[in-house]
This record gives C-alpha cells, sequence and structure tokens, in this order.
C-alpha cells in the first residue's frame, strides 16, 4: 500500500469523488488561478496546495475561483447543494467563519428542518485550523467547538491520511452540511493509504490503542501527540487507551463510555480554548453517565484562555504537548482511590 500525505489523501478523495460523480463541483479563494492569468492553466490549489491539479482535469466549470468573499462563496455553495449540486467549499482558515456564519449556522445547518425533512445541503466546508504554523491569532484557532453546538451541522476532524481520505469521501457524499477541518501542521504527515475509494462512517470513534489503566480521548493532530504519549507512558507500566472520536457532531459518546467504565480514568486532549471546547463537552458527559465508574477526576488537556501567540517559544507553549499529556496520566493514576457514595 502506497504512503501519501495528509495533502495527497485529500486531493485524492477529491478527485476521485468528481470522477464519480459529476454533481461534485469545488469553489473558493485562489483554487483556480485568477481568469485571464498568464501561465500554466493551473494554480497552486489554495494556500497549502491541497486542490493542486484539479483544474487541470475538470475545468473551470467544476473547480471554480471565487471572489474574496466568504459570505458570497459559502451562500452560494449552500444554494447549490439545495438545487442538485454537491459543492466543497474552501473556507481557508476557520478563522474567516464570522464572515459567513449566517450563511453556515442560519441557512445551510437549518434547510432540512425548515422544509419539513424534504430538501437536502450535501455540502461540505473544508477549512483549516490549529496552531503551530506560526500563523498567529488570526489565522490559528481551534473552532470546530462553535460547530459542533449547532443542529444541523456534522463536523469530522480527521487525524491522520488515512482517515483524512475516508472522512472527506464520506462527507462528500453526506446528505447534510459537513465542515471539514484540516490542520495545517499535518499536511506533510505521512502514512499507506489505500489507492481505491473507501469511506469512514461518521459517528464512530477509532481505537487505536486499548489498554487498562487510563482512556485518553484525542481530537485532530492531537491523536498523534496522545500515542506518543501512552508509547511513553507504557515503559512506565501505564496501559493507556487512545480513542479517537473522528467526528465531534455526531459524536460516538457510546464508545467513550464504555473505555471509561473498563479503566476508570479519563483524560481529555483538546487543541481548542478551554472554556466550552470539546474536552469540557465529554468530560460532562462522562461524569453524568459514568460517575460510578470513575476511579479519579477526571483530566482535560487543553490551551490556555488567551489567543494563539505569534512567539515561536510562546506558541510552542500555548499547543497540548505529549509531555503534558503524560503529565495528566500520571496524576490521574497517582489520585487517590474515589470512595463509593
Amino acid at each position: 500500500m502506497p504512503k501519501k500525505s495528509f495533502r495527497q489523501a485529500v486531493n485524492e478523495a477529491l478527485r476521485q469523488e468528481m470522477e464519480r460523480d459529476p454533481s461534485v463541483v469545488v469553489m473558493g479563494e485562489d483554487i483556480a488561478g485568477g481568469m485571464g492569468a498568464p501561465g500554466e492553466d493551473d494554480a497552486w490549489g489554495g494556500p497549502l496546495g491541497v486542490t493542486k491539479g484539479l483544474l487541470a482535469q475538470f475545468g473551470r466549470g467544476r473547480v471554480l475561483d471565487t471572489p474574496i468573499s466568504e459570505s458570497a462563496f459559502i451562500g452560494a455553495a449552500a444554494g447549490a447543494a439545495a438545487t442538485g449540486l454537491r459543492p466543497v467549499a474552501d473556507l481557508m482558515f476557520v478563522d474567516f467563519m464570522g464572515v459567513c456564519f449566517d450563511q453556515i449556522f442560519n441557512q445551510a445547518a437549518k434547510f432540512r428542518y425548515m422544509f419539513g425533512g424534504k430538501a437536502k445541503t450535501p455540502m461540505v466546508i473544508r477549512t483549516m485550523y490549529g496552531a503551530g504554523f506560526r500563523a498567529a491569532s488570526q489565522h490559528s484557532q481551534c473552532l470546530y467547538p462553535v460547530f459542533t453546538h449547532i443542529p444541523g451541522l456534522k463536523v469530522a476532524i480527521p487525524s491522520s491520511p488515512y482517515e483524512a481520505k475516508g472522512l472527506m469521501i464520506q462527507a462528500i457524499r453526506d446528505d447534510d452540511p459537513v465542515i471539514f477541518f484540516e490542520h495545517k501542521a499535518m499536511y506533510d504527515d505521512e502514512e499507506e493509504v489505500p489507492d481505491e475509494a473507501y469511506t469512514i462512517p461518521f459517528g464512530e470513534a477509532n481505537f487505536l490503542r486499548e489498554g487498562e489503566d487510563v482512556t485518553i480521548v484525542a481530537i485532530g493532530r492531537m491523536v498523534k501527540f496522545a500515542r506518543e504519549a501512552a508509547d511513553q507512558l507504557a515503559r512506565e507500566k501505564i496501559d493507556c487507551t487512545v480513542l479517537d472520536p473522528r467526528t465531534t457532531s455526531p459524536l460516538d459518546i457510546g464508545s467513550i463510555l464504555e473505555s471509561v467504565r473498563e479503566t476508570g480514568r479519563l483524560v481529555v486532549v483538546d487543541e481548542a480554548n478551554p472554556r466550552c471546547n470539546m474536552a469540557t463537552d465529554i468530560s460532562a458527559q462522562a461524569a453524568e453517565q459514568a460517575f460510578d465508574a470513575l476511579k479519579a477526576p477526571i483530566r482535560m488537556v487543553s490551551p490556555p484562555h488567551v489567543p494563539v501567540p505569534f512567539s515561536p517559544a510562546l506558541e510552542d507553549e500555548f499547543i497540548p504537548s505529549v509531555e503534558k499529556i503524560g503529565a495528566a496520566v500520571r496524576s490521574v493514576m497517582a489520585a487517590p482511590a474515589r470512595r463509593a457514595a
């Protein structure tokens, strides 16, 4: 099986779905090059080259360069989805969601409900998120909790190239609007990815490692850090389960609770700011529904509640790390056993 980067995996998913289904179109800023520009009839493929090559194969009728107006092209994608196409819109940085948020949460997310279940909105919004790229506070946020909060939206956060391809194909084939989060620091990550098309169902968590002592739930890029921490902790005879939810809406809370009931300890790793993020939501659900199984307080590993710093040293300190995850696991292992009521 060939190795592919995260970038290549997303590109291949888009290409294969466009070949399979002529109703799939992609649109966004800088994905097809300016009309009338000299040189090759192609573009870099967005700021990090994810859609490069699609224009040459599918033409400007299906690879649509848009004005720098997120409210316009996200609104156009919602309308196109409601009238028969399957658009994949490139929001570029999730930090720009404020420009087009009404089109997402007040329009696309509600069409199925507003029209009594008779309308479908099969659109995907691809967007980059996350710190570690030295892109400062306006281009580095983790805003998936905002979209997870909104009924009618599905939210996918792949943690690897293999996950990215399968979740993207599933997202394109889904009949509801999907916000697809791609961590900008992961585009060069590589692993084995099948050449053929495949899907990964939404709402089914992935157990990457199973252990008896602690459950670690990690999201997106944090899954890689959690696995590294678990490998280190194994040398200390601490046996960890590492669980990747894959999607935050729908969230496979059943698998999380099942694991917590087996280990009795929970650490949740989330790169989003700590107030009302996914770590707080998962922790609350575990405390409510599996309280009797808990042997120690739940620990959350998240950044501080501040904007992402531009200083490289401060940005590195801001991001949850392997060391911080390891410290959180050791703290729940060292906690005194909780007395039963």
